[in-house]
């Protein structure tokens, strides 16, 4: 099947100019594709079930949307890791890789699309807003026009559009080719199951690389918003840019054979499909594991005295969102002095709640919540 032909340009290379989407002759799934639909489409389900019986599941949901943010700047070259972005928030003036601050635009990025999707639909004004909110003031090798679609040409690996990987179609067919996705995004009764979709959207906007820079970031955004979107997800707790991530290779080979001549549309469902499937099992478990941290580490706080217990617990809930601390923020959630606040810390340290973020550190000391953070390093 053919999504786009490669067209030669006026600059002697080819750019790909994608058909109108999605083909109208439709796309045939295999059987294949369809039980793996099946099968991903089941994990997905049984990860919103358990998701929904998680204590102050907000909480837990930052920090899944830190581990997406890491994981989709990583695969842009961010050397910058989860922790050091919730380290950033609590002790800004930390030493800190420079590239954290792509984590940190990420997670604000995603939050911000996922509160105007209160009022907006999934569409090209919430993308351009995702990408405003992404690039604004963030760290760029060139000018990424925040929020505004690309009036050059773009590419994909090379020196030149002339020796690159993949040049997307050039600027003046950007408008016509979302104007399509769009449409995609919001049609009904289509035929097509909500999981191949969902894949289709994301290579499809990777394809068409609307943006200066951060169009792999933005388009991975969609997939989670798409799903709650769809309503298979009644949190937005699913995200695959981990998979990607570690799958790298494979995952820029398939997008690639995407939007080849001929167009390798199984090729990318199947690995798409997969990483629904493995992602939604593993963060099962992540859920699994939290339930029984957050048992075992509120049997520890209830064997102190009544005043003591009730202060320990509500430091461990606001850990579950702030896994990094120093003594200030114990202060800010207690309202104790510098001391009192540094006597709790050490307690949670005896009772190997906390331990020290860096022990090398003299002065201005963070710990952190180490056996929680580690769940989501290992899913």
């Amino acid at each position: 099947m053919l999504i786009g032909h490669y067209q030669q340009q006026p600059a002697n290379y080819k750019a790909f100019i994608p058909l109108p989407f999605p083909p109208q002759e439709g796309m045939t799934i295999s059987p294949a594709i369809a039980a793996k639909h099946a099968e991903a489409l089941y994990s997905l389900g049984k990860l919103d079930g358990i998701a929904q019986l998680l204590p102050d599941k907000n909480f837990f949901l930052l920090m899944f949307l830190r581990k997406e943010a890491a994981s989709s700047s990583q695969i842009e070259g961010t050397q910058a890791t989860m922790e050091d972005a919730i380290e950033a928030e609590v002790s800004p003036r930390s030493a800190l890789p420079a590239d954290v601050d792509d984590i940190i635009h990420y997670v604000k990025a995603l939050n911000h699309g996922l509160e105007l999707f209160k009022t907006i639909p999934l569409s090209v004004r919430l993308m351009t807003e995702m990408h405003r909110i992404l690039m604004e003031g963030s760290r760029s090798t060139q000018n990424p026009y925040p929020g505004e679609f690309r009036r050059s040409q773009n590419w994909i690996s090379g020196t030149t559009p002339s020796n690159a990987l993949f040049v997307p179609p050039p600027p003046h067919e950007i408008s016509r080719c979302l104007g399509d996705l769009e449409k995609f995004i919001h049609s009904k009764n289509d035929g097509y199951l909500p999981l191949i979709k969902a894949g289709l959207i994301h290579a499809q906007f990777e394809t068409i690389h609307p943006f200066t820079d951060g169009n792999g970031r933005t388009g991975r955004l969609l997939i989670t918003m798409f799903l709650w979107q769809e309503k298979l997800l009644e949190s937005p707790i699913l995200y695959l840019s981990d998979f990607f991530k570690k799958h790298q290779n494979l995952y820029y080979t398939r997008l690639q054979k995407y939007h080849s001549e001929p167009a390798d549309i199984e090729g990318w469902l199947d690995f798409f499909l997969e990483g629904i499937r493995a992602t939604a099992t593993s963060a099962i478990e992540v859920a699994k594991e939290i339930n029984q941290l957050r048992e075992q580490d509120m049997a520890k706080l209830q064997k102190l005295g009544k005043a003591s217990a009730e202060t320990g617990i509500d430091l461990l809930r606001n850990l579950y969102q702030q896994p990094i601390v120093d003594v200030a923020k114990i202060q800010e959630w207690t309202g104790f002095t510098r001391a009192g606040a540094q006597k709790v810390i050490d307690r949670f340290i005896q009772m190997e709640i906390l331990k020290e973020h860096n022990p090398d550190k003299t002065y201005s000391k963070t710990y952190e919540y180490n056996s929680y953070l580690k769940l989501f390093y290992a899913s």
